[in-house]
C-alpha cells in the first residue's frame, strides 16, 4: 500500500488544526499477509472497501478522531505488512503502541495458526500493558470457513485477548472492534491514574517513542 516510513513521520505530518484532542492512541493492525488488514483499516477510516488485493509494503497509517466517554480521542492507526521480510521494519513500531488488532482470516487455517507467533511478537516488542483484540476477519466468506468460531474464542481466552468476528467487506463489527480497543485502553489508564507513571497514559502522544525493544524475539509455535 505504501513504502515504509520513518516511525516519527506521523508526528511530523500532524495537521496543526487538528490538535484539539484529549488523548492520542497509537494502534497497530498486525497478522499474516492477505488477512484483510488494509481493507479493515480503510473500512474504518474511510468507510470504503475494494476487493482488489494490494500487499502492503512496509507500513503506513491513517488518523481518525472519535469521541468515547466524553473524550475526544485521536487514533493513529498503523497498517503493517504481514510478510516475514518486513518483520524487522514493522516490529520497530510496536513499542509505543497502546493497542493491537491481531487479525486472522476465518478461511485460512494457516493465518489462525500464526496468531500465537504474532502474540509472541507483541509480548516481545511492545509494552507489557498494551491491549489486544483478536479479530477473525472475512466473516462474509462463511461458506469457506476453515476456523471455527469456538477455536477463535478459545485462543483469545488463553491469550487474554478480546475477540470479535468481523467483515471489512460487509462492515460487520469493524467500528465495534476499534471502540472496544479504545475502551479497554481507557479503562487501563483509569486504573493506573493514581499509580506509578505509566508510558501508555501519556496525553496527546507525549513520550511515544517508536524504537524497537532490545528484548530478543521468539516463536511460541
Amino acid at each position: 500500500m505504501a513504502l515504509a516510513r520513518d516511525p516519527g513521520a506521523a508526528h511530523e505530518q500532524r495537521d496543526p488544526a487538528d490538535q484539539n484532542f484529549d488523548y492520542m492512541f497509537k494502534l497497530l493492525i498486525i497478522g499474516n499477509s492477505s488477512v484483510g488488514k488494509t481493507s479493515f483499516l480503510f473500512r474504518y477510516a474511510d468507510d470504503s472497501f475494494t476487493s482488489a488485493f494490494v500487499s502492503t509494503v512496509g507500513i503506513d497509517f491513517k488518523v481518525k478522531t472519535i469521541y468515547r466517554n466524553n473524550k475526544r480521542v485521536k487514533l493513529q492507526i498503523w497498517d503493517t505488512a504481514g510478510q516475514e521480510r518486513y518483520r524487522t521494519i514493522t516490529t520497530a513500531y510496536y513499542r509505543g503502541a497502546m493497542g493491537f488488532l491481531l487479525m486472522y482470516d476465518i478461511t485460512s487455517q494457516e493465518s489462525f495458526c500464526a496468531v500465537q507467533d504474532w502474540a509472541t511478537q507483541i509480548k516481545t516488542y511492545s509494552w507489557d500493558n498494551a491491549q489486544v483484540v483478536l479479530v477473525a476477519n472475512k466473516l462474509d466468506l462463511e461458506d469457506d470457513r476453515q476456523v471455527p468460531t469456538e477455536d477463535g474464542k478459545r485462543l483469545a481466552k488463553e491469550l487474554g485477548f478480546h475477540f470479535f468476528e468481523a467483515s471489512a467487506k460487509d462492515n460487520i463489527n469493524v467500528k465495534q472492534v476499534f471502540d472496544k480497543l479504545v475502551d479497554v485502553i481507557c479503562e487501563k489508564m483509569n486504573e493506573s491514574v493514581n499509580g506509578d507513571a505509566n508510558p501508555t497514559t501519556n496525553h496527546k502522544g507525549e513520550g511515544l517513542k517508536d524504537t524497537p525493544n532490545s528484548s530478543r524475539g521468539g516463536c511460541a509455535c
